[in-house]
């Protein structure tokens, strides 16, 4: 292809210079004609001028002034031709020299097929995929500086509460005995909290590149188990919770570990946010292909607007909310990351009837190829 595309341009030029050879021979044969004409007319004629016409009888004195305006025509004429492309190569250097000085919205138009044009869209090219590096450097940047502000805000404020706690406990003052219990279970819900954040920072680094280990799994029994697991937190909440499937035991194929950790933070997602709801729905219809498992609290409602972010990293509903009641804003993105790395699909929605998570998962996973398509 650039060989063929080189073709075309010396093509072009050989063209051109042919083009401007012929124009130039005829011009000079019309000249040359002519002026002989004329200058035999004046001499026979007697006319003032005639010793004027001698140059043009010198022999090798005219055949140099005709080679040398033969040459200014043929040049002059080639230049014309090649006009074009002249001032497509001035438009490139120009885009070159803005391109040089930090301006990467200089866009080149792609005229003809030739060099030059293949010159003129490898630098577009290159000048998109240098804006795009340089928006993903700010996006890491960006993300960098937003973890660091996240994470030192969320580490803070339940130390400040373990370090305040402890160093009352530390002093000696008297205290009864209640009190004591009291502060010592505020610095272990504290400390468990950090637990908690430091959990959900590295598992956002880990997911996606921890080798899935995939087997069989019971859906059912699983959400089951989970759900018990999380009655302090429901108890803590006064809210209760019911789980609904269309069959007593569904069996996928999954990493259980993965799901696990999927429904841990939908499930404890719904405790944190569902509260004044009194109430947690997890339900289970499975399909011969695909199980849908839902996830419902019946809390407060999560602004229409703030639904297409809501599983971005970092990003949390209602910051002052979130700010009461946690999270590093990794959750549901973790979340999302382990359906993706199944091949299933998640979904929110939230009205008066209550904010669900809508889980579809696929009952046959076919490891090998969505584990390439995550991977790659």
């Amino acid at each position: 292809m650039k060989n063929n595309i080189g073709g075309r341009f010396y093509t072009q030029v050989i063209s051109n210079m042919l083009y401007s050879t012929l124009i130039a021979c005829l011009i000079e044969v019309f000249l040359i004609t002519n002026i002989d004409m004329l200058v035999t007319y004046l001499v026979e004629s007697g006319s003032s001028l005639a010793p004027f016409t001698m140059i043009f009888r010198m022999g090798t004195v005219t055949t140099i002034l005709y080679v040398l305006f033969g040459i200014m025509i043929c040049s002059f004429t080639f230049l014309l031709l090649q006009r074009r492309s002249l001032k497509y190569i001035g438009k490139i250097a120009n885009a070159v020299q803005n391109i040089s000085e930090g301006d990467l919205n200089t866009e080149i138009e792609v005229l003809g097929d030739d060099e030059f044009s293949m010159i003129a869209a490898n630098l577009n090219r290159m000048e998109e995929e240098i804006r795009e590096l340089m928006d993903k450097e700010r996006e890491s940047e960006r993300t960098k500086n937003e973890l660091i502000t996240n994470v030192a805000h969320d580490l803070r404020t339940p130390l400040t509460s373990i370090i305040g706690y402890l160093e009352l406990l530390s002093k000696g003052i008297p205290l009864p005995q209640e009190m004591q219990q009291k502060y010592i279970e505020i610095v272990y819900t504290k400390a468990k909290r950090l637990e908690k954040l430091i959990e959900d920072l590295f598992g956002f680094t880990k997911v996606g590149k921890v080798s899935m280990n995939v087997g069989t799994v019971d859906i059912v029994k699983l959400l089951g188990q989970l759900l018990e697991e999380f009655y302090p937190s429901f108890a803590d909440k006064e809210l209760v919770y019911e789980l609904i499937s269309n069959v007593p035991a569904k069996t996928i194929t999954a990493d259980g570990n993965l799901l696990a950790r999927l429904f841990d933070n939908l499930i404890n997602n719904a405790i944190k946010y569902g509260a004044d709801g009194k109430k947690v729905l997890v339900n289970v219809f499975a399909e011969e292909e695909i199980v849908t498992i839902s996830v419902t609290n019946y809390g407060h409602v999560i602004p229409a607007d703030e639904l297409p972010f809501i599983f971005n990293k970092f990003y949390r509903v209602e910051q002052s909310r979130s700010t009461q009641t946690g999270g590093t804003g990794l959750g549901l993105a973790i979340a999302k990351n382990i359906v993706d790395m199944h091949g299933g699909t998640i979904t929110v929605a939230s009205d008066l009837n209550g904010t669900v998570f809508t889980v579809k998962l696929q009952v046959n996973f076919d490891v090998n190829r969505e584990n390439f398509r995550a991977i790659g």
